[in-house]
């Protein structure tokens, strides 16, 4: 009998349309692809490779270590549910700190904050700060150049260590706990531990955590479960990002009851957003941000499953581009 003849099935010889292709597999039979119309600038260092391309869908698209890592066009999906449900529940932030971070996107929305007096950026790699300086314009949109933001190209874990300040907000927009990469080191409970020191007392710390989608969910469990050892109240909560195709993952960290994930409201939220924000956002408000921690059943049960620690001597390596 012959075999039905779907044209909607494809052999893998002309899977693609003509042209240049940059295609991300997530698994042996899943992979996402951006048309790439050119490629605008490439920054090769000790750390990591960054490339700037210009893709048909997307507009500007950063890949770093050949992962996605932020679109001209859905940025502020990622940016904005990274920053403000720590930023808007706390009742008065003064001084942020961002662990990575380079596009300087964190940093332009921490900045829009009235009250913000000092962010603090501390990224390991000079020269991914100085490539997003010159090309990311759309992310930063001048945030390098805002006093308030004291810019440091050095280890975030070495500036942990070291520092004696005080931090109202701490951020982690560090890039996956890649094996050989700059960042597995600041993934660990030792390391978290360490930065709790310097999270001003009712204060919040934010990190990205990983994606959302089940067949790669495997970094947020480890890593909830690992800040639970150090913080009294975790909240997981997710956003979709177009241009990753999945959904990605963040985790609400505190030890303050009232600042606690459970109490976030959305009123409360949107009123300390017309009160302090200089500009109006694109993706968030209060509606945006508790329905975001509203995770299904099955994350919360491989959440609640998981029982791994991450250390330092037991790191986790992570990279949603694996195939």
């Amino acid at each position: 009998m012959k075999k039905p003849d779907f044209k909607w099935i494809k052999n893998s010889r002309s899977i693609l349309p003509k042209g240049e292709w940059f295609v991300e597999f997530f698994t042996p039979g899943e992979l996402h692809a951006h048309r790439a119309l050119e490629v605008l600038e490439n920054s090769a260092t000790a750390f990591q490779e960054a490339t700037l391309i210009k893709t048909h869908t997307f507009g500007k698209v950063l890949v770093i270590d050949g992962e996605t890592q932020s679109s001209q066009y859905d940025e502020a999906f990622y940016h904005e549910s990274l920053v403000y449900p720590a930023l808007l529940a706390h009742p008065r932030p003064r001084r942020a700190l961002i662990l990575g971070g380079g596009e300087g996107s964190t940093a332009r929305n921490i900045l829009n904050d009235r009250g913000m007096e000092q962010v603090v950026m501390a990224d390991i790699d000079y020269n991914i700060l100085r490539f997003a300086r010159r090309h990311l314009h759309e992310w930063h949109r001048g945030a390098f150049e805002d006093p308030r933001l004291r810019l440091l190209a050095q280890d975030a874990k070495k500036f942990v260590e070291r520092t004696a300040s005080r931090f109202d907000l701490i951020y982690s927009d560090l890039p996956s706990p890649i094996e050989g990469g700059p960042a597995f080191g600041l993934y660990t409970v030792e390391f978290y531990r360490r930065m709790k020191r310097i999270l001003a007392p009712g204060g919040v710390f934010t990190i990205q955590a990983g994606p959302g989608t089940p067949l790669q969910f495997e970094l947020h469990p480890a890593v909830a479960h690992t800040l639970r050892k150090v913080f009294k109240f975790v909240g997981s909560y997710t956003a979709f990002i177009p241009s990753f195709d999945m959904p990605w993952t963040f985790l609400y960290c505190t030890d303050s009851p009232a600042l606690a994930p459970a109490r976030l409201n959305a009123a409360a939220l949107d009123r300390a957003a017309r009160a302090r924000l200089k500009r109006p956002l694109t993706y968030s408000d209060g509606l945006t941000i508790t329905g975001a921690f509203v995770l299904p059943k099955y994350y919360r049960d491989r959440i609640k499953a998981s029982r791994a620690v991450i250390t330092e001597a037991r790191p986790m390596f992570f990279s949603t581009s694996r195939h």
